[in-house]
């Protein structure tokens, strides 16, 4: 059994203002015996003070390179692009277990500084599902970034900076005032309408005041007959929230919504499963993940055709900084409370056994001595 010890390091990727541990959880966590360490954050949704409050002890931003390496350390999002070893345990976001770009080099710095990865993304219950995530919220923050794409297209412009909500009910207020009485004809289609990212885009559209009837919700039967699908064309947003795990048929192509012309209605794709570099993207007509700053990004739609963007934030939940988290890292806690007993508790046990046979892969991708 491990020491009962967690760091907390502070996120830096641009905009990201959530975290993997509240003081609500933490404050559990301490409770249950555990030390908590949490670098000071200024990005961070939660302030400095709501942490030591509870009993943790505030360290420098950015200082777990220099933490004793039997210290695990958690995040949510990826570390910066770096070639230094990571002697460390991470319990993080990595994005690097679907041959991503520069997947192998990320999984090189675990090989190369003894380190070990538990990527959140697959940590999962006995049947399979994700212990936490923040599919909810991502669809949610999705649907309401999409639709105020499309209000700013309606008005012949362009999103701009998308600044985080203090709470929902401020999100579906700004939207409901910038779609202007526009969402009573405003067409949304979701596909992966049954999971949780679907439900939260679902929830948002239905909050803003878009009819039942359109929007359109979609799974695996009725994507089996596999695309380009003309029913997105004929929508003014849709939402992609499917979860990837193999190569399918797109949803759409450039030269499918070029060979549309003029009659096609969709404005808005947002992809909130941001499979950019992914080869298997069922969506391949963008490159770039889109930000915050930047939010959408013009597509080759055929020269005289009506303008069409995607949106491909990879972090959207964090439009809904303090709920996204709380609610994520709420469902973490069982498994956090386990992590001392991790070559044992079978979440934990089963993502390092995973970890262990990606790294292989990338030992062997880089040409690296095993």
């Amino acid at each position: 059994m491990s020491d009962k010890v967690f760091w907390l390091r502070c996120e830096k990727k641009q905009f990201e203002r959530r975290a993997a541990l509240t003081p609500t959880t933490a404050r559990k966590l301490i409770d249950a015996g555990f030390k908590l360490y949490v670098e000071r954050d200024e990005q961070r949704i939660f302030d400095d003070s709501e942490y030591e409050a509870v009993g943790c002890e505030l360290v420098e931003n950015n200082s777990w390179p220099h933490a004793p390496t039997n210290v695990p350390i958690i995040g949510l999002k990826e570390l910066p692009e770096s070639d230094a070893p990571l002697p460390h345990t991470h319990v993080q976001f990595a994005h690097c277990y679907k041959q991503q770009v520069g997947w192998s080099s990320v999984l090189a710095r675990f090989h190369r500084g003894g380190g070990t990865l538990y990527d959140l993304e697959f940590l999962n219950d006995a049947n399979g599902r994700r212990v936490a995530a923040f599919g909810f919220h991502a669809g949610f923050a999705g649907a309401a970034a999409g639709a105020l794409a499309y209000a700013a297209h309606a008005a012949g412009a362009k999103l701009g900076h998308l600044e985080p909500y203090p709470n929902e009910e401020a999100m579906v207020a700004d939207v409901k005032a910038r779609l202007n009485g526009a969402e009573k004809s405003v067409k949304a289609l979701v596909i992966g309408a049954l999971g949780r990212c679907g439900r939260g885009a679902v929830d948002l559209f239905r909050k803003v005041g878009l009819e039942e009837n359109n929007i359109i919700k979609w799974d695996l039967d009725e994507t089996a007959k596999g695309g380009p699908f003309q029913e997105i064309l004929d929508v003014d947003i849709f939402v992609n929230c499917i979860y990837l795990t193999t190569r399918i048929p797109p949803f759409l192509t450039e030269q499918y919504i070029q060979s549309a012309g003029k009659s096609r209605q969709l404005s808005v794709v947002v992809d909130v499963s941001c499979d950019t570099t992914n080869p298997n993207n069922p969506i391949p007509i963008y490159s770039i993940n889109t930000t915050f700053s930047e939010p959408t990004v013009a597509v080759d739609a055929g020269a005289g055709n009506p303008p069409l963007s995607v949106i491909s934030i990879d972090h959207l939940p964090t439009l809904l900084p303090r709920e996204a988290s709380e609610q994520f890292s709420a469902d973490l806690l069982p498994s956090l409370l386990e992590f001392p007993d991790r070559a044992h508790a079978r979440v934990w046990a089963e993502a390092k056994n995973l970890y262990d046979e990606k790294l292989a892969e990338a030992v062997k991708a880089e040409k690296l001595s095993s």
